[in-house]
């Protein structure tokens, strides 16, 4: 089963073989394990793609570290991505990617975290006041029990409004905001990270629905609808906006008010979460054009 160390192996395994990869950490979490930043290329276009925001939508880092060893690969080669010449790509483009953006939450879902163990317990008292959600399947937050996609500084007053409304106004398996913008170590990581690197264009994958999330608010874009809707043709997904209770205080909500570049949220493959391995190979064919459009710009 999938964990932050099975992705920690997989990201050493890369380094080893492909020298042009660099790896660094970029913060740690409440329960010390890394965040951890990959970057590969030396181009002007700078493309920021991140996965598993989300505990129980772990299957988002696999497609991410798949991506990593198909363009690793394909350039060592000297073969083409997609059909994009990754010579070029590697020229012309700087991408950096955080594969695993909520590690404590990801393996309490995936069964990595002992049950006799302090994050399992905690985890367990807090979803304990809330029987609605299965215990640890419907696990989205992290191991504080707060929403990571819900903790940007982009309409997080209306988050916490919509979501306090709902019963969620404490810390929560999903749907908690948290008390401040920022407040959790995940968070606050990657967004500093985004303010380092001033990316380009974004891409945020989650799971499921196969939509593709590219406005918020009054941020309309001419340049990143048409992106938008390139990815939308390559790989069969919708090209959409979020339900209104959902379309606040994420990070592509944060990256497009802070930057007012193209950033989007891919919701990909169908089903309930989290979705079964068998959907991986399938996931990855339609989610394989939209990293590549991101990186290229179109």
């Amino acid at each position: 089963m999938f964990s932050y160390a099975s992705a920690m192996a997989a990201l050493r395994s890369l380094q080893r073989r492909y020298a042009f990869i660099a790896c660094r950490p970029i913060g740690t979490t409440e329960f010390g394990r890394e965040l951890t930043h990959v970057r590969i290329g030396c181009g002007r276009r700078r493309v920021l793609l991140t996965a598993a925001h989300h505990a129980n939508e772990w299957i988002t880092s696999l497609v991410l570290l798949a991506f990593l060893e198909d363009y690793a690969a394909a350039f060592a080669a000297g073969q083409p991505l997609w059909g994009i010449p990754t010579r070029m790509l590697y020229r012309e483009v700087t991408l950096s990617v955080v594969p695993l953006v909520n590690p404590d939450g990801v393996d309490l879902v995936t069964g990595a975290v002992c049950p006799a163990s302090r994050q399992y317990s905690r985890a367990r008292a807090i979803a304990a006041a809330f029987p609605q959600t299965p215990f640890p399947s419907g696990w989205k937050a992290n191991a504080c029990g707060v929403d990571l996609n819900l903790n940007y500084p982009a309409g997080f007053a209306q988050a916490v409004q919509i979501k306090r409304a709902l019963g969620f106004d404490r810390p929560a398996p999903c749907n908690w905001p948290g008390r401040t913008p920022l407040d959790q170590r995940e968070t606050a990581a990657l967004a500093a990270l985004t303010e380092k690197l001033s990316p380009h264009c974004t891409v945020a994958l989650h799971t499921q629905g196969q939509e593709i999330y590219w406005r918020y608010g009054d941020y309309a874009d001419p340049a990143a609808q048409a992106l938008g809707e390139q990815m939308a043709d390559a790989s069969g997904y919708s090209l959409t906006h979020p339900a209104p209770g959902s379309a606040n205080a994420g990070f592509k909500d944060w990256f497009i008010a802070r930057f007012a570049r193209p950033g989007f949220t891919v919701e990909a493959g169908l089903g309930q979460n989290p979705l079964p391995l068998t959907q991986l190979p399938e996931i990855y064919h339609q989610v394989l054009p939209i990293l590549c459009l991101a990186m290229t710009g179109g």
